[in-house]
């Protein structure tokens, strides 16, 4: 093992330890792997974007439907369908629930 020592000024040492802290970390961290060895990636960190009107978009899309035509389905105006593809306008139980009938499709996909 190897000791290193820095002298730096000390309104930059707390900077400097946080860098190294930062370094440190992330040569330690190991990812979870699948049974073919391969690394394991959250969907937070493939998609970070992403929420769950971006699953109803998704599905509204594959399906062939407008904002209109699903909206008229489930009941709601088509500028609520567009908040909630937008993530301006959270999906309620009760609403995921009516999305997941029309899809057939777990609710809990736009929780």
């Amino acid at each position: 093992m190897t000791e290193i020592s820095f002298t730096v000024p000390t309104s930059e040492a707390v900077r400097l330890r946080k860098a190294i802290d930062s370094v440190l970390e992330l040569a330690t961290f190991s990812r979870p792997l699948n049974e073919h060895g391969e690394e394991l990636y959250s969907a937070e960190e493939v998609f970070p974007e992403a929420h769950p009107g971006t699953a109803l978009r998704g599905l509204r899309t594959r399906e062939g439907l407008t904002q209109k035509a699903l909206a008229e389905r489930i009941g709601i105006r088509q500028h609520h369908v567009a908040e909630m593809e937008k993530g301006k306008r959270n999906i309620t139980v009760d609403m995921a629930k009516r999305i997941g009938e029309e899809f057939n499709i777990s609710y809990k996909v736009f929780l």
